[in-house]
Parts: C-alpha cells; sequence; structure tokens
C-alpha cells in the first residue's frame, strides 16, 4: 500500500472534509474491508456525487479537497469504487449503481492525501464508530 504522495488542506474539526456550507465529505484511503456499514455505504454515495461533480465539471464542490485530489484521476476514483462495491458484496449488499468504465479517465493511482494514512485511522478511530482500524496503521503490508 502506497502511503506516500501529496498532502491537501481542509479538513474539518471532526476529520471530515467540510465543503464551502459546512458539509463533509470523506473519500477514505483505509482498506473497504476495514470500514464499518455507515462509512462504506457513505463513502459510496459520496463518490458517485464527486464522480459526477468531475465528469459534469460542476462548479459547487470545485475548490473542495477531495474534489481537488480527484481531478485528473478518475480511473483512481473508478478503482476506488470498484474496491468498495467488492466489499458491499462481500457483506451481502446488492449495488445498482456501476460507473461507466469508459469515463475512467487520468491517472489510476491516488497519491495525493488530504490527510496521511495514519492520520485517516486515527480519524476513524476516534469517531467511536465499529470499523476495524489497527492501532498501528503498518501492520496492514
Amino acid at each position: 500500500m502506497d502511503r506516500g504522495g501529496t498532502q491537501v488542506t481542509g479538513r474539518g474539526s471532526k476529520g471530515d472534509y467540510l465543503d464551502e456550507k459546512g458539509v463533509r465529505v470523506r473519500i477514505w484511503d483505509v482498506p473497504p474491508s476495514l470500514l464499518c456499514r455507515q462509512h462504506l455505504l457513505g463513502e459510496h454515495r459520496e463518490l458517485h456525487g464527486l464522480w459526477h461533480i468531475l465528469r459534469e465539471d460542476r462548479q459547487g464542490y470545485a475548490h473542495h479537497p477531495e474534489t481537488r485530489r480527484w481531478r485528473g484521476k478518475l480511473a483512481a476514483l473508478y478503482e476506488r469504487h470498484e474496491a468498495l462495491v467488492e466489499e458491499m458484496a462481500r457483506r451481502g449488499y446488492q449495488h445498482a449503481s456501476p460507473l461507466d468504465p469508459r469515463q475512467a479517465t487520468g491517472s489510476a493511482v491516488q497519491n495525493d492525501f488530504v490527510d496521511p494514512l495514519e492520520a485517516q485511522f486515527a480519524i476513524l478511530r476516534n469517531k467511536g464508530c465499529s470499523c476495524a482500524v489497527p492501532n498501528d496503521w503498518n501492520s496492514l503490508g
């Protein structure tokens, strides 16, 4: 798992990224298998919104940190979606909102982060949910 990359600023006080209206948006970089139900399904929903913002060049969230870090990386966003869908299927969820792989352009690698991976683990641990984040993020290999 690549832990390098560029950090993009814009985190809210609870660790989620806030848009100009105070709406929390998060596309995690942790393995989907570690996410609780709420974060797995919430990220899937947010990812679809982000996909449409990027594909349709919507301006409402154009400067949001999550939007900025995925510009030019629809292929990577598509791969994240597929990883979420795989985990959803493993948990028994039916998925009915596929993305068009022909639109998955740009880089297939996401190496820009609003928060480094170790900070994302800490944020999830502090939420008090049932995400299965390890205390030592290096243990993921």
